[in-house]
Formats: structure tokens, C-alpha cells, sequence
């Protein structure tokens, strides 16, 4: 199975290509983009490490599904789907470039991104985890019917929110 092309009605999502690595790295390394995604922005090293790995172990061993996003041609953001422990579940993760925020593409991506994961992988629930201070995406969520199911508390003394969304409650 590899990563499909996912059409939605702005935005692209299609496989990364090695073209894609200055997007990559300059989304990741962005500090407003990067303060809410794992343990914050990454280093360019770090990013450019990362968009390596892309193609060297998810793709080549068909870990899980991740693609760049794209907006009228333009590398504007970052999703995937993927199977994770922390959750016992598959999580969606996305990101956008600050350039591409405010005008509802959050929503488009992440509900494209769930379409897929319960139409295609057939699954039954979906997660996300967001740190408790990231409220656009906490609100972008609980429109699209995500429910808190539990906190995990991080190292740093913050709070990540473990959220998740079940098949059967998405309106028709």
C-alpha cells in the first residue's frame, strides 16, 4: 500500500517528492508552526533529518500514509496518518504554513485526512493529540465532533489532550 493522492476542494495532498525538502524544513523549523508539534520547532538539522527519514523508512517500508500539501501548486503543509501507541490507535497529525492560516484550509486538511482513515484503512475511531494551549486546532477538532477522552501529562510540566473521533458519530 502506498500513500494515495487525496483531492479535496482547495488543497492537494499527494506524496512527498525530494523537491519538497525546503518546504519541509521550513514549515517544521517554523517557531509558530513548530510550538505545538511534538517537543516544539525543530532545527533545521533536525527537519531536514526528519524529511530524509520520509522516504528512507516510511516510504521504503510502508510504515503508515504522509503527504505535503499543496495549494494551487504551492507546498503550504504536512499531514499523515499513523498507528501509535500513545493512543492505541491511529492518530492524524497535520500541519499548516502560517501563510495558509484563517481561511478554514485546518479544517478541509483534517477532514480529508479522517475521511481517509475511516473510508480507506476502514477505521473505526481516530485520535489526535493536542497540547491543552494550542486552542485553534483544540477548536478546529471539536467542530469536526472530536471528544477529550483523556490528558497525558508531559515531561515539561505540560498537557497534551488526547482526543478522538468514532465513525459512527460523523454526520452522513
Amino acid at each position: 500500500m502506498s500513500t494515495p493522492t487525496l483531492h479535496t476542494e482547495r488543497l492537494l495532498l499527494e506524496p512527498y517528492r525530494p523537491a519538497d525538502a525546503e518546504g519541509f524544513v521550513t514549515l517544521l523549523a517554523d517557531p509558530e508552526v513548530g510550538r505545538f508539534m511534538g517537543d516544539g520547532p525543530m532545527t533545521v538539522t533536525d527537519a531536514a533529518d526528519l524529511f530524509g527519514r520520509v522516504f528512507s523508512r516510511v516510504y521504503a517500508d510502508d510504515l503508515f500514509d504522509v503527504w505535503a500539501v499543496r495549494r494551487d501548486g504551492r507546498y503550504v503543509g504536512h499531514a499523515e496518518i499513523k498507528r501509535t501507541d500513545d493512543v492505541d490507535g491511529h492518530e492524524i497529525v497535520y500541519a499548516l504554513a502560517t501563510s495558509a492560516w484563517g481561511g478554514g484550509l485546518g479544517t478541509e486538511l483534517a477532514t480529508a485526512v479522517i475521511r481517509y482513515g475511516f473510508e480507506r484503512l476502514d477505521l473505526t475511531r481516530v485520535y489526535a493529540t493536542v497540547s491543552d494551549a494550542n486552542h485553534a486546532s483544540l477548536g478546529l477538532l471539536a467542530k469536526l465532533g472530536f471528544v477529550h477522552e483523556r490528558d497525558m501529562a508531559e515531561e515539561d510540566g505540560s498537557v497534551t489532550r488526547v482526543l478522538a473521533l468514532d465513525r459512527e458519530t460523523v454526520p452522513a
